[in-house]
């Protein structure tokens, strides 16, 4: 749904407005954030020419190389971001901050977004200009990534008692992995881009000195992130190699019982054959009980080597 906010300050109360017509009429200085959610092309070109900035297309959001997704320019910051979707698709994101506005530029909602309005309402002071929302929202995509590694961590911990539990092993299982392993490394490729965008914000000289602080915990945040994604990803290979393994043993287990399958039916069809031999003395063919004594000799062997393999405990 297209839509534009407009966050300003009306002395210390804090308004929404949903126009961008009322840029002309509210003082600039009191804007802090504007928020641009699937709008036309046409508002972004009238915002563009109102703050003299330039807002990129959606196409150049997904090019741009992960190394330049940061640019400064003499009063200018650009930061290009990918924020993780429910799905785990990602959203790329513009964010512009001049003279103290934050323009953010988007084409899905975000619940990210949406629980940062909520701490700017709940508390309008601590949110004085576009500086201090762009860190607040790091801050809280850095937790819904958070969130994420965790609903991750939770499901290889299920999946790793599904695969105690049950001596089945199936594709569904390894499916599984491997769509875990893909989530791990989505996060963690989103983590890598968030590091980089906050690293740069914390070398920057039109960043306000008294928010480096919180950049800095913010990375020290993501830094902490990398490893529960490792540790994740570490877990989901020995789940890995622990299935491969099974499967090892399920199959050396078929193979086994065809062997002695194989195994106890060679005496009695070396019997069968000796006996079906088409020639003109065979004593047995005249005996009475040679039939009889046939059965019982392929039996024989049959049980005798059954016996030989349960003495040698391959059975």
């Amino acid at each position: 749904m297209a839509e534009v906010k407009l966050f300003y300050h009306e002395g210390t109360r804090l308004k929404i407005s949903r126009s961008i017509d009322s840029l002309k009429k509210i003082p600039l200085e009191n804007f802090l954030w504007i928020d641009l959610n699937d709008v036309e092309v046409e508002v972004e070109s009238e915002l563009e020419q109102f703050l003299k900035i330039y807002i990129q297309d959606d196409e150049e959001m997904e090019e741009i190389e992960i190394s330049s997704r940061y640019i400064e320019t003499e009063d200018t910051i650009v930061a290009n971001s990918d924020f993780l979707l429910d799905d785990f698709e990602e959203e790329a994101i513009s964010f512009i901050v001049k003279n103290n506005i934050l323009v953010s530029v988007r084409d899905r909602e975000l619940k990210s977004f949406n629980e940062t309005v909520k701490k700017m309402f709940a508390n309008p002071r601590n949110y004085p200009t576009g500086h201090h929302v762009l860190v607040a929202l790091l801050e809280t995509r850095v937790d819904y990534d958070a969130d994420m590694i965790e609903d991750i961590t939770r499901e290889v911990t299920k999946l790793s008692n599904t695969l105690q539990a049950s001596s089945d092993v199936n594709d569904s299982i390894l499916l599984s992995i491997n769509e875990l392993q893909e989530k791990s490394m989505s996060i963690r490729e989103n983590i890598v881009d968030k590091q980089r965008v906050v690293s740069n914000m914390l070398k920057s000289q039109l960043f306000p000195k008294e928010l480096k602080p919180k950049l800095t915990i913010i990375l020290k945040d993501i830094n902490s992130l990398f490893e529960h994604t490792r540790f994740s990803f570490d877990r989901l290979e020995y789940l890995q190699d622990t299935l491969l393994g099974l499967v090892n043993i399920q199959q050396n287990k078929i193979i086994k019982m065809f062997t002695i399958v194989s195994v106890i039916f060679m005496p009695p069809t070396l019997i069968a054959s000796i006996y079906g031999m088409n020639f003109n003395f065979m004593p047995e063919l005249d005996w009475e009980y040679g039939y009889l004594f046939s059965i019982g000799l392929m039996i024989a062997c049959v049980l005798g080597i059954l016996l030989f393999f349960r003495k040698k405990k391959w059975l």
